[in-house]
């Protein structure tokens, strides 16, 4: 049995109600079971350990070991998948998003041994590589990210990661020590983190916006810290952007920032294109010549779009996008271009809310959708039709159907769109996994009934 599945019904009140969230998906399923021994079926990674010192999350400096991959020619030494310590702590999830530009052509060569490692280590979530560097998010207990996080950086051109980190509750940590080598799907479908389940990708840009030219290895915006945040966007002379898209702002953003309204990443050089110009007469107007009903000139005067601000701040969820956004700026004339260090998850994360100048929730991009103050799970769930985040009210809405469609993408779909989500909802409920127990193949039964023709003949 792959998991407990609550009636079709009941999906609505399991999504919004906070009592039933820390329910074990899995009742037959003890949330603190161990998880047994992964299978051999990934070669065993062998390292040649060297001593380096590291700073943990509050700045303190550590040493531990960093390793490198090789191919045997040197007396390897396995790292092993079991729990290294018999301290609790040692089991306690952690959240780390991290990312580095630098020139990195041979990105490629990283993905393999990354992605093995990761899975050696239970490690689960997303990276990005890309010749201009990693950007990725995983999750796994403290003592495995680090070892992931110490390879990565065993490259000279990837230390120094920019990275920000975020707890797990309790309730999310019982539902992923609740998964088994067996079935790790048997904590469910809103399990936030699996640990079988890594994703490493090659793209052409860890960020995308489409711009080659712009590179933050050259140029970048000054860094302000969360605690110095506050004082600069409250001057009436800083425009605050929000770098993000409208489905992020939708749900929060800073008192008094510019929304540009962005469908995805690559549309933010056109926003500022149409909404700044470099120069404009002190007037805010110029004169332009049109041609009069008779053919004559005339000299009218036309609105002109705003100045290019002589300061600008920037933010974005964990600092990325405003590492390409504040290079684009730079390029284009502007002065003054400030971005917020480690984005708002720092922000939310080191500023108490009394002091906070941050209204509503910040998306995540994983199965925890959104988070507060003091980087708390938030309150909005994840509409899988269109993977926007949706809140209690969203989901009261007649156009809400789970794992179907929500009020902001409902009109867009259509039927057949939207039936093929409902195979794929009961295939979920009725299985636990996305095609069933076989996925595609030829059931168990078939296979035997077949072997068992063959034998006979």
């Amino acid at each position: 049995m792959l998991g407990y599945r609550a009636p079709p019904s009941l999906s609505l009140r399991m999504l919004s109600s906070p009592s039933l969230r820390s329910i074990n998906p899995n009742p037959r399923l003890h949330p603190t079971s161990s998880i047994s021994e992964p299978s051999n079926r990934h070669p065993q990674l062998f390292f040649n350990p060297v001593r380096i010192s590291l700073c943990d999350s509050h700045g303190v400096p550590q040493s531990m070991t960093l390793s490198r991959c090789f191919s045997g020619q040197t007396s390897p030494v396995p790292i092993s998948s079991s729990p290294e310590s018999n301290n609790s702590d040692s089991q306690i999830l952690v959240v780390v998003s991290f990312y580095k530009f630098a020139d990195f052509p041979d990105h490629a060569r990283l993905r393999q041994p990354l992605k093995l490692l990761c899975e050696e280590l239970r490690v689960s979530g997303g990276i990005i590589l890309a010749p201009e560097g990693i950007n990725g998010s995983i999750c796994g207990t403290r003592e495995s990210v680090e070892k992931v996080l110490a390879f990565i950086q065993s490259d000279d051109r990837l230390k120094g990661l920019r990275r920000v980190e975020s707890p797990v509750s309790p309730e999310e940590e019982a539902i992923h020590h609740g998964h088994t080598s067996s079935s790790p799907l048997a904590a469910g479908e809103d399990a936030p983190f699996r640990w079988d389940h890594v994703r490493v990708k090659l793209k052409k840009e860890i960020v995308s916006l489409g711009m080659p030219a712009v590179s933050p290895i050259e140029k970048v915006g000054k860094y302000v810290s969360p605690r110095d945040w506050n004082a600069l966007i409250s001057d009436p002379d800083t425009v605050v952007i929000d770098v993000r898209n409208n489905y992020e702002t939708r749900i929060g953003k800073f008192k008094g920032a510019v929304d540009p309204h962005t469908r995805a990443f690559r549309e933010f050089p056109s926003w500022v294109e149409d909404e700044f110009q470099p120069s404009e007469p002190e007037n805010g107007h110029s004169e332009v010549e049109v041609c009069g009903a008779n053919g004559s000139t005339e000299n009218q005067l036309e609105i002109s779009k705003p100045k290019t601000p002589q300061r600008v701040a920037m933010y974005c969820t964990g600092g990325i996008r405003c590492e390409k956004a504040s290079s684009f700026l730079l390029s284009k004339g502007f002065e003054e271009v400030y971005h917020l260090e480690g984005g708002i998850l720092k922000y939310l994360e080191e500023v108490p809310e009394t002091e906070s100048l941050w209204e509503g929730e910040c998306f995540v991009f994983d199965k925890r959708v959104s988070v507060e103050h003091g980087l708390a799970l938030g309150t909005h769930k994840l509409c899988y039709g269109c993977k926007q985040p949706v809140s209690d009210p969203d989901m009261e809405s007649p156009q809400w159907e789970y794992g179907v469609s929500c009020p902001y993408c409902y009109s867009s779909k259509s039927d057949e769109e939207k039936e093929r989500a409902r195979a794929r909802q009961r295939q979920f409920e009725t299985w636990g996994v996305i095609g069933g127990p076989d996925k595609g193949r030829k059931p168990d039964s078939v296979k035997q009934s077949s072997t068992q023709l063959s034998n006979s003949i």
